[in-house]
């Protein structure tokens, strides 16, 4: 499974690596969030689903969820969001936790359950995430250009 994911992940990590702070920041109209907020977003929801951030996990910091979790948006932010580049290492060292986890990991059955699908193993919400992340990429994406065009 994580020959996809790397692929996943690189994808990602290879497009937001040069975006602009500034240009991060920028909410276009139509778009509900920003390309920082969208990182951020694809980096909470595996370290929530995966490690149970922010309850069970400190491999971020716990501001992370008031930022990006699902349902928030930068008009509501009250802290200072991380860089892009400290999103980025982020982003690489969850990649490296998420290769360490063994196969019996992804076989096992989940603790919660989920408002959508019908998810029963960590497997089962692993591939979720890959196409979460992908997802989010094309919104990236398509932000960027529009932001690029403003």
């Amino acid at each position: 499974m994580s020959e996809q994911f790397d692929l996943t992940r690189s994808a990602l990590l290879g497009f937001i690596e040069n975006i602009d702070e500034k240009k991060a920041d920028v909410q276009p109209e139509y778009f509900n969030n920003t390309i920082r907020w969208h990182i951020g977003h694809v980096l909470v929801t595996p370290e929530s689903l995966l490690f149970g951030f922010p309850n069970h996990s400190e491999n971020l910091p716990k501001s992370f969820n008031d930022l990006f979790g699902t349902g928030t948006k930068p008009a509501d932010w009250q802290d200072t969001p991380p860089s892009i580049s400290e999103l980025v290492t982020e982003l690489e060292q969850q990649r490296s936790r998420i290769k360490d986890l063994t196969d019996d990991f992804f076989k096992q059955d989940l603790p919660y359950t989920l408002p959508f699908g019908n998810f029963k193993t960590y497997g089962d919400i692993y591939e979720m995430i890959l196409q979460h992340e992908n997802e989010h990429l094309g919104k990236i994406k398509a932000m960027k250009q529009v932001v690029d065009k403003l």
